[in-house]
């Protein structure tokens, strides 16, 4: 498999992170991506209570003792919690890995992060902002571009574009996301510079994904058609799975709705009940690489599946090569 800077970094057999899903990146979840070689992130803000949150922590490291990350949420919500209290805990508990998203860099925690000895992963939408991390101490970045399920920020920008931009912006190593849902797309950001990918809309669908059963066998029948942008309004653009609550959403901020009328729809314990019923799933973040997505499979089958797609990938692309003279010779 292939060896890369992030791969190294992290200790991981795959250069694959394991998208960070509010409700259902938890500790199985998380330790289910590991295990299975690629590195699983928690969600921290799923955990309002610090002790539920250790236990969390613990409870990954019952199921795997490979790396893994906690993530750190700096995007508004309603009842944020100051993430110093996250970090406490990670600290105690030997986190060694911490991946930061939101709108803006974790300026105001990175000099505890890097005091902690842990390694540190930006995740943002542009070139200034990579910069800006990169600035502050990030060890490596993640970008995403359009088509990337979740937060995607307002700059429009596809990841064919996007990528090469930041890898040519920033030393450190990136990680690349946005349409990557299965081997095909992760020859193709590695092909781009990036030193890995990061994927969330293909786990949807993993067997250990903490989703309904019938929501999961309906996005095994999406198309790249079957997503759409939402909360724009309150600038906080997500593209989520085309679906009634999604298009009521859309509807309203149609209309001008403000964050009193769309929170019934939105908000998290809304979604988050949704997710475990057989209805609609809610408002549910989801990119265009659901199309490519038709199978439930197990999170070890997943990684493993994308990583001989990729190779095959490469393979194909050496073989449309023309061969020189002493080509051969060389390669030996």
């Amino acid at each position: 498999m292939f060896k890369t800077r992030i791969s190294e970094l992290l200790g991981i057999e795959y250069p694959i992170v394991g998208g960070t899903m509010m409700h259902l990146a938890l500790a199985e979840y998380t330790a289910a991506v590991s295990e299975a070689g690629g590195l699983g992130v928690l969600a921290s803000a799923n955990y309002k209570d610090m002790e539920k949150f250790r236990e969390a922590l613990r409870q990954i490291r019952r199921l795997t003792r490979k790396p893994f990350a906690v993530n750190l949420n700096f995007f508004p919500a309603l009842n944020q919690i100051d993430n110093n209290q996250y970090l406490d805990v990670m600290i105690d508990e030997g986190v060694k890995i911490v991946e930061s998203s939101g709108h803006r860099a974790p300026e105001d925690l990175v000099g505890r992060i890097k005091k902690a000895g842990m390694i540190l992963i930006h995740k943002c939408v542009g070139v200034r902002y990579a910069k800006k991390a990169e600035s502050i101490g990030a060890d490596a970045v993640t970008v995403v571009g359009y088509e990337n399920g979740g937060a995607t920020g307002n700059l429009d920008i596809g990841t064919l574009c996007l990528v090469p931009r930041v890898v040519d912006s920033v030393r450190i190593p990136v990680i690349a996301g946005g349409g990557v849902a299965d081997g095909r797309g992760l020859a193709a950001v590695l092909a781009l510079g990036a030193e890995g990918a990061i994927i969330g809309t293909r786990l949807l669908v993993a067997e250990e994904t903490p989703l309904h059963p019938e929501i999961k066998k309906r996005l095994c029948q999406a198309t790249e058609l079957d997503t759409r942008l939402v909360l724009r309004s309150l600038e906080n653009t997500h593209r989520v799975w085309k679906n009634e609550t999604s298009d009521k959403v859309a509807e309203l901020e149609a209309k001008g709705a403000g964050l009193e009328e769309l929170l019934p729809l939105i908000s998290g314990m809304v979604t988050k009940e949704k997710f475990q019923q057989a209805s609609d799933g809610g408002l549910l973040a989801c990119g265009q690489g659901i199309g490519l997505c038709t199978r439930i499979q197990p999170m070890r089958e997943i990684l493993a599946e994308m990583a001989r797609q990729a190779e095959e990938a490469l393979r194909r692309l050496h073989r449309l090569m023309p061969r020189l003279p002493g080509q051969d010779q060389l390669a030996h």
